[in-house]
């Protein structure tokens, strides 16, 4: 897509960004003729704030999004500007004990999309991610995170490693996943401030960025399967942290 058309689609993300950033909303375009009750809610919104709603044919809308799955609403909008180092700490300043996913070497959108609506249910604050090699915020990583990209802010920095470091003058704890470390995920403390790091499912984590953990832990396989795909894994991981924290409020 070029810089200058940004598109958000899919009933989920749009609904998402009509809560939370209507004014990145430039136009809408619907599937003509189609009366799916969600999809008329949707409209109804858009006439609530004043934006501009056009029904165009199905080949229009796929056109927009290059075939992606868009539920018949597509909405184009103002780019959001990428958030990177300077934000990340403003935004940390803010955040008396943070819940971070860093994201190492994931570069399929997918993933991306898939990660940040585990990041979305489990709580959260924000994904890291390095500049350099990593999926974009696209259209089809807001699609697949159903509404997360819009409550999830996602930081692209460009030194990770020394990120990590600054993480860690943070007194943030820094878990890494690593399918040759002896350490089970469950043997981990994972109540305080805490980032998560997952690495690519092929490669795993940079050297770098595996120095620069506090520790590394591992994910119990009991079958044939040596590795869950890195989504799945992050949920798996997040939750964990999550079961943790709500046992010792108790």
């Amino acid at each position: 897509m070029s810089s200058k058309q940004e598109y958000v689609y899919g009933i989920h993300a749009v609904k998402a960004l009509l809560e939370t950033e209507p004014e990145r909303i430039i136009e809408g375009y619907a599937l003509r003729g189609r009366n799916d009750a969600r999809l008329q809610e949707i409209i109804a919104a858009f006439e609530r704030y004043d934006l501009t709603v056009t029904e165009v044919t199905r080949k229009a809308l796929d056109e927009k999004v290059f075939g992606g799955t868009h539920q018949g609403i597509v909405v184009r909008v103002k780019p959001l500007k990428e958030r990177g180092d300077n934000e990340l700490k403003d935004f940390l300043d803010g955040v008396a004990s943070p819940f971070l996913l860093i994201l190492d070497n994931v570069t399929d959108p997918h993933n991306l999309g898939a990660c940040l609506r585990n990041c979305d249910g489990a709580g959260v604050d924000a994904v890291i991610v390095p500049r350099d090699n990593s999926a974009p915020l696209s259209g089809i990583a807001k699609k697949v995170a159903s509404g997360a990209a819009e409550t999830v802010p996602v930081f692209y920095v460009t030194n990770l490693a020394r990120t990590m470091r600054e993480l860690k003058e943070r007194n943030i704890f820094i878990v890494g996943t690593a399918g040759e470390t002896d350490k089970v995920l469950y043997e981990a403390d994972l109540t305080g401030p805490l980032a998560v790091v997952m690495g690519a499912e092929d490669t795993g984590m940079r050297r770098l960025t595996r120095e620069n953990c506090d520790a590394l832990v591992k994910i119990p396989m009991y079958g044939k399967v040596t590795s869950l795909n890195v989504s799945v894994a992050t949920g798996v991981v997040l939750f964990e942290a999550v079961r943790q924290r709500l046992v010792s409020r108790k």
